[in-house]
């Protein structure tokens, strides 16, 4: 199959609650994608490379519980660094759709708003990390906190991490901080109702990045 050329690469990430069922929808719109030409890079914060899948390792670790909240938003802050430099920037520079299951907002949302560190302060942060690279388009997938965390509990085979073990008022918070940065930046960050069934919401995910795509000048 014919690969399609973009004339620059495209950066989409994908943001939501623990439980929304966004990482399952990305790998399936990738593999989309792909069969139609594109040339998709496929990846996920915290991880993507080996230094921040280790990165990832120790931040998501269940017995990590005493990690303070300013070493979690830095070590977030580390592993995007070098995965942005290692896989992200190169595979832009190469004209290909970067999916990035998650990104700054997560931070934003999870160690700004939810840990109380601020969002502007965690902002500063990762302005340091990434530079002036920020995703094209985000799509949030809208699902209640306690629905996904139930969701969860009834995945068994699911990676379960130190942030599934936070009890549900902090995953309502990150819910509210997810919702303040949806409000400030409407034209990048699309909301997708994750409530729907999987191909309902598959299918929306995917008409979404297609549309930008189409329209991107």
């Amino acid at each position: 199959m014919e690969v399609t050329a973009l004339k620059r690469g495209v950066f989409i990430t994908v943001e939501g609650p623990e439980g929304a069922g966004k990482t399952t929808v990305l790998a399936r719109v990738g593999e989309q994608l792909e069969k139609e030409g594109y040339s998709i890079v496929l990846t996920r914060e915290p991880g993507g490379i080996p230094i921040a899948e280790q990165i990832r390792q120790v931040i998501l670790n269940p017995d990590h519980t005493e990690m303070d909240s300013r070493t979690e938003a830095l070590l977030y802050a580390a592993a995007r660094r070098q995965h942005l430099m290692e896989k992200v920037v190169p595979a832009l520079n190469k004209g290909c759709i970067v999916l990035c299951d998650r990104f700054v907002d997560s931070s934003l949302a999870y160690q700004g708003y939810a840990r109380g560190l601020g969002i502007e302060e965690v902002r500063e942060i990762n302005r340091f990390a990434i530079q002036d690279t920020m995703p094209e388009l985000t799509l949030f997938f809208m699902i209640d906190p306690e629905i996904g965390l139930k969701r969860i509990e009834n995945h068994k085979s699911r990676e379960i991490n130190r942030l599934d073990l936070e009890k549900l008022n902090f995953h309502q918070k990150v819910y509210e901080g997810y919702q303040l940065l949806i409000k400030n930046e409407p034209d990048r960050i699309k909301v997708i109702d994750a409530n729907q069934s999987f191909e309902e919401v598959y299918q929306e995910t995917l008409q979404q990045i297609r549309t930008y795509i189409d329209r991107r000048p």
